[in-house]
């Protein structure tokens, strides 16, 4: 049996008029608020905790996020029980396909949503089988025994070119006209140690703090709304969402 304490957090920043950032902290939607829980993973067959990062005019962005953390939810939620690992992933392939679809067509039926579109990252758990995933570059980080460690890889053009001077260009999310979206997905069960801190967090913490600034205050026992608070100082360029949680 292990404990989980969560804390999560999504700001607007201090440039954007809107949040379209979301997270989903197990069992409650935060945006442009925070939020602290913790909960036993012995009285929970399968849950999902995850963060999107909308994208698009006229708030669609906020649009895209909420549509994709909704149904993500409720999906895993109903997902049937005795699946085997490689079945889960399946499932969450199907789910994407789907999902990116019902966006797509949102954003053809709206003029205001053309477009809209969202990243996501997230970890499941299911039947005592954890799995992360990720579509974008919002980011999953262990912190253990003191060091972090990113442990998804961002779709954005930085990453293909080893350049800098892409940032913010993904390329691959969930919506935006996508067709050949993609979403890495791993099973970590046998490296989910009690101890190991995780934060799932969107661009808008990676982008403003340093790496070595997130493990310091990590380190210091940071709640995601301290996290974000650190963005803001730095200059708040962007919306920012974070969910930490702790293995107990």
């Amino acid at each position: 049996m292990s404990k989980i304490v969560l804390t999560a957090a999504s700001r607007v920043g201090c440039v954007r008029s809107n949040n379209e950032d979301m997270a989903l902290a197990f069992d409650k939607q935060v945006r442009s608020d925070a939020y602290q829980t913790e909960f036993e993973t012995d009285n929970n067959y399968q849950f999902v905790i995850a963060i999107a990062d909308g994208m698009g005019g006229h708030r669609a962005g906020e649009v895209a996020s909420e549509l994709v953390l909704s149904n993500l939810h409720f999906y895993v939620n109903d997902l049937p029980r005795g699946l085997s690992s490689g079945e889960v992933i399946e499932y969450m392939m199907e789910w994407l396909q789907s999902v990116n679809n019902m966006v797509n067509s949102h954003g053809s039926a709206d003029p205001t949503m053309r477009d809209m579109g969202t990243t996501l990252v997230g970890i499941l758990y299911y039947n005592q089988h954890y799995f992360w995933f990720n579509c974008g570059d919002s980011r999953l980080y262990r912190l253990r025994e003191g060091h972090l460690l990113q442990l998804t890889t961002d779709h954005s053009l930085n990453t293909l070119t080893g350049q800098t001077k892409h940032s913010n260009v993904i390329t691959n999310c969930i919506g935006a006209g996508s067709k050949n979206l993609f979403l890495d997905i791993i099973e970590m069960t046998e490296d989910f140690l009690p101890g190991d801190t995780y934060l799932l967090c969107s661009d808008g913490l990676n982008d403003m703090v340093p790496d070595m600034t997130i493990e310091h205050l990590l380190g210091e026992g940071a709640s995601a709304n301290r996290l974000c608070e650190a963005a803001i100082e730095a200059g708040g360029y962007d919306n920012v969402s974070a969910i930490v949680f702790k293995v107990h």
